[in-house]
């Protein structure tokens, strides 16, 4: 058996202002931007190279959603983006402006440093060790 997870949804508050961070601060390239109607579109990104996961962007709607922007894990790094050069990445994405929680420091799995998105999500950036 093989599986793998295709997608997940990140809640946004706006397709076009998310679209264009992800793919300016983090480089990430855009797959799809699907028009659904009623103002729903399917949005889909990836990280540079990725072969599998893609993030589903998903237009808050209504309260409960909305009040989840920034917030899906409680305030815990809940996304994960692997890198084969931390330091590559993470001098590109400083200079993009993207918000970094901590300096780089090295665990015994890797290096690592949590940053936000432009809602304030925590994510690692991460090198693991070969």
């Amino acid at each position: 058996m093989k599986q793998h997870i295709g997608s997940f949804a990140l809640l946004v508050a706006d397709y076009d202002e998310a679209i264009a961070w992800y793919t300016r601060a983090l480089g990430f390239e855009l797959v799809e931007d699907t028009d659904l109607g009623g103002g729903k579109r399917w949005v889909l990104l990836t990280p540079p190279g990725a072969k599998e996961t893609r993030i589903l962007l998903a237009q808050a709607v209504g309260d409960a959603q909305t009040v989840r922007i920034g917030d899906q894990a409680g305030g815990r790094v809940w996304l994960f983006l692997h890198t084969d050069d931390f330091d590559r990445d993470w001098r590109r994405m400083r200079t993009q402006g993207v918000h970094f929680r901590e300096e780089p420091r090295h665990e015994p799995y890797g290096t690592v440093a949590v940053f936000e998105d432009l809602y304030g999500n925590a994510w690692d950036l991460l090198e693991l060790k070969r």
